[in-house]
């Protein structure tokens, strides 16, 4: 880690450091929003290689974290875990997982020489670029979290995806470690393939296995023979443990057992982003009581089972951009006795222009319960059609209110939430910004 870089590339990376943190003034100081992606992009067309000359001066090692769901908050809650041990900390906390992001991420605690002087630098990364920036990045540590179907239009296939990490890992020194979710069969089979050190993780509850494999699963083959594998239970979507009853393959053994962590987030799809955490934290050499003392005192990330209160009122943001998160977060509003639901759809480059997953996403569930759902987003219609086929008969106790104004909608929901109860808020990413923007003031981006 932190490789000397030569004169001439010092003398250009500081001219980019520079300009970049002018950007960063002048889209604070006028209020634009928190630039964590323009001064990225900017700079690094005056230095190509920026991500690469930037990283390798992380004293002990990048941490990625890739994935469709969990990403944020499981690098968050590693990121609060090494800071209380007193690390210095690099982190896009924004979100913006893209190359500029990552790029403005490590700017920011970047002297205007070009010098970077932290201890680890932790940057989720969205899976479809992860191909791209394993090498300049060279991590120390990759947590593969999960894969599901999200945003078909730009990603394709979970297969696909696994194909090209594995391709691309494959050629990273070995003294690289990887730590996979032994749960996912294309994630465990990832890790039993790779000549790295391999570490997993996932989850040993049989209490918790789902009543029957849900609608919105993806890869219930075997990665190695195609043969449909046995499940003795799943968790979520095509998480659990299963064996191929053809082949040799089956669920690799996690490091960790489940049973001994807790977690303070709601919702068993947090249970693994703290396990990710835990195990990537204890492989750093981080002591367990600590781990265990910051996971009891975590806050979540925002708009990741947020919670704010509004005008007297809770109100809890659970992010929900695809079938298997949306699934997930339903669950954890079907499991409380709140009546009062928002749902939000929009269908911008954020969130994937196809939103056709939706019908993918046990609304059912939602609706059969009753109670008031306020529907709103660029796509209202649509998501209204569905919750309309969702109901088994007009008088199911469900009151569906269409609304196309967010901040109107937000209203309409807060007043039909009764004052000892909580109001879910469903979005997609893009629709989280802006209810965050709504509800707080302020933006995030």
């Amino acid at each position: 880690m932190g490789n000397k870089i030569q004169f001439i590339d010092r003398l250009r990376l500081g001219f980019a450091v520079s300009v970049a943190k002018s950007v960063t003034f002048i889209v604070r100081s006028l209020r634009l929003g928190a630039a964590s992606v323009l001064p990225g992009s900017i700079a690094r067309r005056i230095e190509p290689r920026l991500l690469q000359l930037l990283s390798q001066q992380v004293k002990n090692g990048v941490i990625l974290i890739a994935g469709t769901n969990g990403k944020t908050t499981t690098a968050l809650l590693l990121c609060t875990i090494l800071e209380r041990k007193g690390y210095r900390i690099a982190h896009n906390s924004t979100g913006a997982n893209l190359e500029n992001g990552l790029i403005s991420a490590l700017l920011e605690t970047t002297t205007l020489l070009g010098t970077l002087n932290v201890d680890y630098a932790i940057l989720e990364v969205d899976e479809n670029i992860v191909p791209r920036v394993l090498t300049p990045l060279q991590p120390r540590i990759i947590l593969c979290l999960n894969l599901f179907r999200d945003q078909l239009d730009r990603y394709g296939e979970v297969d696909t995806i696994s194909k090209r990490w594995t391709k691309v890992i494959s050629t990273l020194p070995v003294e690289t470690v990887v730590i996979p979710n032994a749960d996912d069969p294309t994630l465990s089979n990832l890790g039993q393939q790779l000549p790295q050190r391999v570490l997993f993780f996932g989850l040993n509850e049989p209490e918790h296995y789902l009543e029957a494999i849900p609608h919105a699963v993806d890869s219930i083959y075997c990665p190695k023979c195609g043969h449909s594998l046995d499940y003795k239970g799943v968790y979520l979507s095509h998480l659990g443990d299963f064996t191929c009853p053809k082949c040799s393959f089956s669920k690799s053994k996690p490091t960790l057992e489940s049973s001994e962590w807790s977690q303070i987030l709601v919702g068993l799809y947090n249970k693994y982003n703290t396990l990710a955490a835990a195990t990537a934290a204890i492989e750093l050499g981080v002591d367990e009581a600590t781990i265990k003392d910051t996971i009891n005192t975590f806050q979540a990330a925002f708009g990741r089972a947020e919670d704010l209160v509004i005008n007297g009122k809770r109100v809890r943001i659970l992010l929900s951009k695809n079938p298997v998160g949306t699934n997930e977060t339903i669950r954890v509003v079907t499991q409380s006795t709140d009546k009062t639901t928002l749902l939000v759809l929009n269908d911008r480059t954020p969130d994937g222009t196809d939103v056709s997953w939706i019908w993918d996403v046990d609304t059912e569930k939602l609706v059969e319960r009753g109670g008031t759902l306020v529907v709103s987003g660029d796509r209202v219609y649509d998501l209204a059609l569905r919750l309309r086929y969702s109901q088994k008969s007009c008088e199911s106790g469900l009151n569906l209110i269409v609304e196309e104004d967010l901040p109107q909608a937000i209203a309409t929901a807060l007043e039909h939430t009764p004052e000892n109860e909580t109001l879910h808020i469903l979005p997609t990413y893009s629709a989280m910004l802006e209810v965050r923007e709504v509800l707080t003031g302020r933006k995030i981006l």
